[in-house]
């Protein structure tokens, strides 16, 4: 009889480890990674961790400056990582921005996931990249909406974003596991 309920389950297995991959990794972040807004500093466990934010957030704000820039002169990049449109509407990068949150998630998410190794050591980089892409567009994306429309910044970047965000990263998981780990079985 306790065989039965388990064997229910044997279809999801691969969703259950995908779902409890993303909430402990997630949660484990929340509870490890402490920061705030100024930027001033992050740490993890105690110990500073604010250099690789500060690099990251300065990289992020200067793409998203630069694909901006190629389609009007309305904006500036001012220090700390501030995107300011001549509309008078304003942004900061800051370390939460920088979408590492949403790469060690990708990598949880794979050291779990079903598959072999030679196959993860090419996929977990082009999961990596995508999401640095995905950020780096989200940030662009987000800045380019708030400068006519700042009353949109709320929206965008705690909801649309966010889950689309987190939606690229499953569509990722879910090629992995029924394209790459699949055939490779």
């Amino acid at each position: 009889m306790q065989k039965l309920r388990f064997d229910i389950l044997k279809p999801y297995t691969d969703i259950i480890l995908f779902v409890v991959a993303l909430l402990a990794a997630n949660y484990f972040w929340k509870f490890t990674v402490l920061g705030d807004e100024s930027g001033i500093q992050v740490t993890w466990f105690g110990m500073d961790i604010t250099r690789p934010f500060d690099i990251m957030a300065t990289h992020i704000a200067n793409a998203a400056y630069w694909l901006i820039h190629l389609t009007r002169d309305t904006i500036f990049l001012y220090p700390d990582n501030v995107l300011w449109f001549t509309s008078d509407s304003s942004v900061r990068i800051v370390w939460s921005c920088t979408g590492l949150k949403q790469s060690f998630i990708w990598i949880i998410i794979m050291l779990v996931a079903r598959g072999q190794w030679k196959h993860k050591l090419w996929f977990i980089p082009l999961g990596l990249v995508c999401a640095y892409i995905f950020n780096i567009l989200r940030i662009t994306l987000i800045a380019m909406a708030i400068e006519h429309h700042p009353e949109w910044f709320d929206f965008l970047h705690e909801y649309l974003f966010k889950y689309l965000f987190y939606g690229m990263l499953f569509c990722l998981w879910l090629w992995w596991t029924h394209r790459i780990a699949k055939s490779a079985s």
